[in-house]
């Protein structure tokens, strides 16, 4: 049997059928498929049944793993399919695309070498930092072919003249793609692929007669046409090639989807897989998996919404002209029968159905770097299987499993692979329980081959990626950040190049605002570093100096400030106490000290002298009777109301319990309030609104109560009789959880 080229569209299940039937009519020597030839080795694997699509094919360059690209299959792509059966025939089978080494190679701006994927074509999909740029293929084939025959919808014609009606007809394909080549401008890099793969036929017909071709309809005009092979070698001579390696990924079906950027993709995905999965009843299965979508949701969905759905869908697709019911049929039955036209319900089984977020598998013993071999072990050993769906993982840090899934998913986000986000970042170290969503992207397989650099283990290269990024930091929250990384993660080798960077960067800053900002969170990996048995070196020792650098800085720091100055350090100032409060009495003590000097100064800010005031009042410094005092000087009249009103905004700030319970109090800022002049009061109320408004909603009532009924009690109802005997009962569970015996 002569040459046969199957023109085929990538992803499609109509094209994935008629490519099998043919390749089993013609029995062919051997199987040429559009694709990168330097994963030929790679392509025994599709034989192992623990290779389950959809997968990838990852191409990168050696020595610079960040310049990558996919090759994406799914199970009703037609390469794939018709790799399959080659390899199960005991057919030789092989990529003729061009070499992915040349596009490396070329410089990005060189003509002729961009490794878009055209609408028609399955070239590799750009991943995270890839050097794959957009393609430039100028017309839409299949759009055009649409348009030809009066479909507004490229997709809703593949599915009526492809997938709905059997085999297609490769020949006639070929005309219509011959017929729009003819009439658009060549694609450079088309010109470039196509002739390699012209040369490599050659090549191939001088050992094979029976030979078999399966491309991209739009290559087919191209590879039949009659061009002299010095013409190709000529293209292709001089050509750079660049040292490339190639393993096996899985994919999922969102990413395979073309709104997601993949221009060779399809828009749905999981339609297609039912098309090519199902082989009667295509209708009625889908939608009973949509009913199921909805059950599972908690949504009523009964035999009879989906037997009156079918009925529908035929009845449209009828009435439209179509040969059986697609997907715009089913869509619309879905919507109006299953999801009784609530929206968010047919978003539900467009999201689960129609795309479908299915993740491919690869078996264990598949070529990898170390690193990403590590992280299978560990996935299996914890029990934490990479999925595409979101899903959350709740962690009790008690328990050694949990402890040890926490810290692999804190020290996968160190090497730039967020498999889990945390639902309580910045404060899950200060608890027992962690709260993350999990999901798998394809792109992570690109991230850990860029992160071997740093280590053939998980901890070896997060250790080596927060050691590299403490020597670079140009900041200190840059490093300060860094050792609470190096708490989560459990990486006690970092901690010394971070502490070393850590005390050089706070020798060298004299701002007193950036050493604030770094000890809080030391402080919390100091309190909470038991909690996951971390070892915490000499960490006491540079937060201790930190702090008394801070209270030996503060008296300067708090002169002259303009009014957005003095706020930035009011938030710094209690974000540093409530530091220190988790501190023992040597450290808290002095810092009090510190506090108590500079609240006797009178050049201070108005809103940082109320602050001071208020923290001192809390810690148990200042009486009330102080207190009041001290409020009473700036709320005179004398003192202008914006001062006044500055002074009351840094003591109320974060709550009005003192105003509750302090009548005094209370009736020195009502005094005050009451006697602001009428011209000065628009100049105090945005002051005023923030302070009162940042005051809890109860707050506000009983403060609303108090001033309502000033000079008389306030009437409440009476509390509940407390009974001793239950609250007696609760005692040593109490006393367990604060580690101290109750009476």
């Amino acid at each position: 049997m002569p040459e046969q080229l199957y023109g085929i569209r990538h992803h499609g299940p109509g094209s994935a059928r008629a490519v099998v039937a043919a390749l089993a009519e013609q029995r062919p020597d051997i199987l040429l498929v559009e694709g990168p030839p330097e994963a030929d080795e790679l392509l025994r694997w599709v034989a192992d049944e623990r290779l389950e699509p959809p997968v990838a094919l990852l191409g990168y360059a050696t020595d610079d793993p960040r310049r990558a690209g996919f090759w994406p299959f799914a199970v009703f792509s037609p390469e794939w399919q018709a790799i399959r059966w080659a390899v199960a025939h005991d057919v030789p089978v092989r990529f003729f695309d061009l070499p992915y080494a040349y596009r490396l190679a070329e410089p990005d701006d060189a003509p002729g070498v961009e490794a878009g994927a055209g609408t028609d074509a399955p070239e590799a999909e750009a991943g995270a930092g890839t050097d794959v740029p957009q393609p430039r293929r100028p017309v839409d084939p299949i759009g055009e072919l649409a348009a030809a025959a009066g479909y507004d919808d490229p997709e809703r014609w593949w599915e009526d003249v492809v997938e709905h009606r059997g085999a297609p007809a490769f020949p006639a394909i070929a005309e219509a793609m011959a017929a729009i080549r003819d009439g658009v401008p060549d694609d450079p890099d088309d010109l470039l692929r196509e002739a390699h793969m012209r040369t490599v036929l050659r090549q191939v017909r001088r050992s094979h007669d029976n030979i078999a071709v399966v491309c991209g309809a739009w290559h087919v005009p191209a590879l039949t046409r009659k061009v002299p092979a010095s013409a190709d070698t000529a293209l292709l001579k001089g050509r750079r090639k660049a040292k490339v390696t190639f393993t096996w990924v899985p994919w999922t079906y969102g990413r395979l989807a073309s709104w997601q950027g993949y221009a060779a993709g399809v828009r749905s995905p999981g339609w297609y897989h039912h098309l090519f999965t199902s082989e009667n009843e295509v209708v009625a299965r889908w939608l009973v998996a949509a009913a199921g979508v909805l059950r599972d949701e908690g949504v009523p969905a009964s035999s009879a919404h989906v037997i009156e759905a079918a009925r529908l869908a035929e009845t449209l697709a009828t009435m439209r002209g179509r040969p059986l019911a697609g997907l715009t049929e089913l869509t619309d039955a879905s919507g109006a029968v299953l999801c009784e036209g609530d929206p968010l319900r047919l978003e539900l089984i467009g999201r689960r159905l129609v795309v479908g977020e299915r993740l491919g598998g690869v078996p264990e013993d598949m070529p990898a770097v170390p690193l990403a071999r590590d992280l299978a072990t560990q996935q299996r050993s914890l029990r934490l299987k990479p999925e595409a769906l979101e899903r959350p993982l709740d962690l009790d840090l008690r328990r050694d499993n949990d402890l040890a899934r926490s810290r692999l998913l804190h020290r996968l986000r160190v090497l730039g692979v967020p498999w889990g986000e945390s639902d309580r970042r910045g404060r899950s170290s200060g608890t027992f329980r962690e709260q993350w969503r999990l999901r798998w992207q394809p792109e992570f397989a690109v991230r850990l081959v860029e992160a071997s650099a740093y280590g053939t283990t998980v901890v070896s290269a997060a250790t080596g990626a927060v050691a590299t990024a403490a020597r670079d930091a140009d900041s200190l929250a840059e490093v300060t950040a860094l050792v609470e990384v190096c708490l989560l993660a459990d990486l006690p080798d970092a901690y010394p190049p971070v502490l070393r960077s850590l005390d050089t960067r706070a020798a060298l800053d004299a701002d007193v605002a950036h050493l604030m900002a770094a000890i809080p969170p030391l402080v919390r990996t100091l309190r909470y570093g038991d909690v996951r048995r971390s070892e915490l070196g000499g960490l006491a020792e540079v937060t201790t100096g930190l702090l008394a650098r801070v209270r030996a800085g503060l008296p300067a720091a708090v002169v002259g400030l303009a009014d957005q100055a003095a706020r930035e350090l009011r938030g710094h100032l209690d974000e540093v106490h409530a530091a220190v409060n988790l501190l023992d009495e040597g450290a808290r003590e002095p810092w009090l000290d510190t506090l108590a000097s500079l609240a006797d100064r009178e050049d201070l800010h108005g809103l940082l002298a109320g602050r001071l005031v208020r923290l001192l009042h809390d810690a148990g410094r200042l009486e009330r009777a102080e207190v009041r005092r001290r409020m009473g000087l700036p709320l005179t009249t004398g003192v202008a109301p914006a001062d006044g009103a500055a002074w009351v905004e840094g003591f109320l700030g974060g709550g009005g319990l003192l105003l509750v319970h302090d009548d005094a109090l209370l009736s020195l800022v009502d005094e005050w309030l009451t006697g602001i002049p009428a011209d000065s009061f628009t100049e105090v109320l945005p002051l005023l609104r923030r302070t009162f408004g940042s005051f809890a909603a109860g707050e506000r009532r009983s403060i609303g109560d108090r001033v309502a009924h000033r000079g008389q009690p306030v009437h409440r109802a009476p509390a509940a009789g407390l009974d001793h005997d239950r609250a007696t009962a609760v005692l040593p569970t109490l006393g367990i959880l604060l580690g101290r015996e109750i009476h």
